[in-house]
């Protein structure tokens, strides 16, 4: 019945990535700051909620938080810190999820018995002291994915603590980076 449920999952959640890469390469004109904030002023009474909603589900489809953070700067000139906030608890509700997620969709025994030199390069380097440091410097560092670190982290057995607090840590400084230096392009 687990084993059911996985191939189930996989499947539905693998074609709604390739439906989004897929819709990205036909449309990617749909997929700009200004046409998310475009889409959501179109419901303007629901805006506030169709923000928070889309905020906090894109990261299950692995989509990057930064068009999200500058929708909303777009959209909430006047609450940043609100722009900000919801930012981070959508991504931070995301690393969680896909640490936890790694595991139980069985991807580590997959990992450890086709690459167990690179697992264990992985479990090095994010089971030491410094472990925390090297997830800040990856999440603020925007030409890579922070959800990969937050997989890979889940795989490896990384402390969640750690993980967690790199993650908040680095996020925190560019999301706030993106929605104050964005709001002064913008303005």
């Amino acid at each position: 019945m687990l084993k059911a449920a996985k191939i189930i999952f996989y499947a539905l959640w693998s074609a709604s990535v390739l439906a989004l890469i897929i819709f990205y390469f036909v449309r990617p004109d749909l997929v700009t700051v200004e046409a998310l904030s475009d889409f959501i002023s179109s419901y303007e009474n629901e805006m506030l909620l169709i923000y928070i909603v889309l905020t906090l589900v894109r990261g299950l489809f692995l989509i990057p938080s930064t068009p999200f953070v500058l929708a909303g700067v777009v959209l909430f000139p006047d609450n940043l810190i609100f722009v900000v906030v919801i930012s981070m608890i959508g991504i931070m509700l995301t690393s969680a999820a896909l640490y936890y997620f790694s595991d139980i969709l069985g991807f580590s025994k997959y990992l450890e018995k086709k690459h167990p030199d690179g697992v264990d390069k992985w479990k090095k380097r994010l089971n030491n002291p410094r472990s925390t440091l090297f997830v800040i410097g990856w999440s603020f560092f925007p030409f890579v994915p922070t959800d990969l670190i937050c997989y890979v982290a889940g795989i490896v057995k990384m402390p969640f603590k750690y993980m967690f607090l790199g993650v908040f840590i680095g996020e925190i400084i560019l999301v706030t980076f993106y929605a104050y230096f964005g709001s002064g392009m913008m303005g």
